[in-house]
């Protein structure tokens, strides 16, 4: 039982676990923002153009009522939460990228390409540790 026990503590708190539980928290908080903007800024919009709320389109057949307008409400809200998402994915990373850029423009100005198999190898290596080929003294780009 305690190795079990000890197995459980090891799974639970791995950095993978515990960067997936984080991950859906917020997921979870965000899901309850990007909500609360489709249904309460963009639909009526939606609404206001089409003239009609699709929520409550249906047909019957032999007693059963297919609601196809909560579906297609459903499909739309998708829809533009997919996107939102997309669009603050997008624009995070290229923040991101943007700071990262700035810190890889000084670590490349200290590399060369390797003439054997064209690798980025540090400027100063005297053998290539992609190919292993060696490198002569003081060699420049190619």
């Amino acid at each position: 039982m305690k190795k079990f026990i000890r197995e459980f503590k090891e799974f639970a708190l791995r950095g993978n676990v515990v960067d997936l539980a984080v991950g859906v928290i917020i997921g979870t908080a965000f899901q309850s923002i990007v909500n609360s903007m489709v249904s309460d800024v963009i639909s009526p919009f939606i609404g206001m153009v089409a003239k009609t709320d699709f929520s409550y389109l249906s047909f019957s057949i032999r007693d059963v009522t297919v609601k196809y307008g909560a579906f297609l409400t459903a499909v739309i809200n998708f829809l533009i939460m997919a996107l939102i998402i997309f669009l603050f994915v997008k624009g995070m990373n290229r923040l991101f990228g943007y700071f990262n850029n700035e810190n890889s423009k000084d670590k490349t100005k200290n590399e060369k390409e390797c003439k054997y198999c064209c690798s980025k190898i540090d400027e100063k290596a005297t053998r290539c540790p992609f190919c292993t080929s060696m490198l002569e003294c003081g060699e420049e780009d190619s």
